[in-house]
C-alpha cells in the first residue's frame, strides 16, 4: 500500500510540473525568420533555439552562425529567477541569467569573467507563435550593437 501511495504522489508531482512547463510560452523549439530580423553586419545569428525542462530547471540549446559564417552550438541550464549559470560553448560569455518579467517577456544577461557583454529582451507574442529577442552588446572594437531576431514557433 505504502508505494501505491509513493507512486501515485510521484506520478502527480511529475504531473504538476510537466503542467508548470507546458504553460510556459517560452518552451518549445523557435527558429529565426531571418526575413523579419535585423543584424548589424558581422554580428552572430542563432537559427534556432530549443527551451525544454530539465529536472527542476530549464535547458536553452542555441545553433546558429558565428559572424564569420562559422557554426556555432551553446548550451545553458538554469531557471528564470535572475541568477547567473554556466553557458556552455559560447566563446564570448560564461554564465547566462535570465529573468521573468511576466508571461510573455523575459531579460537576459550574458557575462564573460563576471562583467555583462549583452543584454537582452525576448517578448513572445500575444499568439504564442513568434518570439523576438533584442540584444545589446560591444563588438570587437569596443562599438555598441543592437540585433533584433524574430523566431517562429515550431
Amino acid at each position: 500500500m505504502k508505494s501505491r501511495t509513493t507512486l501515485a504522489a510521484l506520478a502527480l508531482f511529475a504531473s504538476v510540473v510537466g503542467l508548470a512547463f507546458a504553460a510556459d510560452a517560452n518552451m518549445g523549439t523557435w527558429k529565426l525568420n531571418d526575413s523579419k530580423s535585423k543584424f548589424a553586419p558581422g554580428s552572430p545569428k542563432n537559427t534556432t533555439v530549443v527551451y525544454a525542462p530539465a529536472g527542476d530547471s530549464i535547458k536553452v540549446t542555441v545553433d546558429g552562425v558565428f559572424g564569420d559564417g562559422k557554426p556555432s552550438h551553446n548550451e545553458w541550464t538554469g531557471k528564470f529567477d535572475g541568477k547567473d549559470y554556466p553557458i556552455v560553448g559560447d566563446p564570448n560569455a560564461d554564465t547566462r541569467s535570465y529573468t521573468k518579467v511576466d508571461e510573455h517577456t523575459m531579460t537576459l544577461n550574458n557575462k564573460k569573467a563576471g562583467k555583462v557583454v549583452v543584454t537582452g529582451k525576448i517578448v513572445i507574442s500575444a499568439d504564442g507563435k513568434s518570439r523576438t529577442l533584442t540584444t545589446s552588446g560591444a563588438d570587437a572594437s569596443g562599438k555598441v550593437i543592437t540585433n533584433t531576431a524574430v523566431y517562429d514557433k515550431q
